[in-house]
C-alpha cells in the first residue's frame, strides 16, 4: 500500500525528478514539446519548488517499495481563506488508475478540514483527461479560465472546485 509523506524544501529535487518523468507523458497530446520543457523549466526547478514551499506550499510523495510513484502540491487558504488550493498532483504512467490520485485527495481534504476550510479548488486543464477523474470524486467545473504564461503558450484550464 502506497503511503504519503511530507516533503521538505531540501527535497525539493524530488518533485523535480519526478515532474520530468510524468509530463512528458501526461501531456504529449495537449502541449508541445517545446511548451512542455518550458513549463517544466518554469515550475520544476528545485529553487523555484523550495521557494514555494518556505512560502506555506505544502509538497507530499506518494511512495511504494519501488520509490516515488507520484507527488501534490497544495496551499490551505488560497485564493481565499475558505480555500484548499491543488497546485499540483501528478502521478507516474504506470501506477495511474489504482486509487493513487484518489489517495491524494483524499488527504488534500483531510488537511482542508484540519484547517476547516470548505472547499477545495484546482486548476486542470481542458484537454486533460484527469477532468473525468475529478469529476468522478465530486469535483464540479466552475468557470474556465486562459492564462498566458509567456513565450507564446497559454494554459486553457478548468477551475474545478469541490465542496466540503
Amino acid at each position: 500500500m502506497p503511503t504519503i509523506r511530507q516533503l521538505h524544501a531540501n527535497e525539493a529535487a524530488a518533485i523535480t525528478a519526478l515532474a520530468h518523468q510524468i509530463w512528458p507523458d501526461a501531456f504529449k497530446d495537449i502541449l508541445s514539446p517545446a511548451q512542455i520543457a518550458y513549463m517544466l523549466e518554469w515550475m520544476y526547478t528545485p529553487k523555484t519548488l523550495a521557494e514555494q514551499m518556505n512560502q506555506g506550499h505544502l509538497f507530499y510523495v506518494l511512495e511504494n517499495e519501488s520509490g516515488h510513484i507520484g507527488f501534490m502540491g497544495i496551499q490551505p487558504a488560497y485564493p481565499l481563506e475558505d480555500f484548499l488550493k491543488i497546485h499540483k498532483l501528478y502521478i507516474l504512467p504506470s501506477e495511474q488508475g489504482k486509487g493513487s490520485g484518489k489517495l491524494f485527495i483524499e488527504h488534500a481534504i483531510s488537511v482542508a478540514q484540519n484547517h476547516k476550510i470548505a472547499s477545495i479548488t484546482l486548476n486542470v486543464n481542458r484537454f486533460n483527461k484527469a477532468v473525468h477523474f475529478y469529476k468522478s470524486l465530486g469535483f464540479y467545473i466552475a468557470k474556465e479560465e486562459d492564462i498566458d504564461i509567456g513565450h507564446g503558450y497559454l494554459m486553457e484550464d478548468y477551475v474545478m472546485e469541490l465542496g466540503l
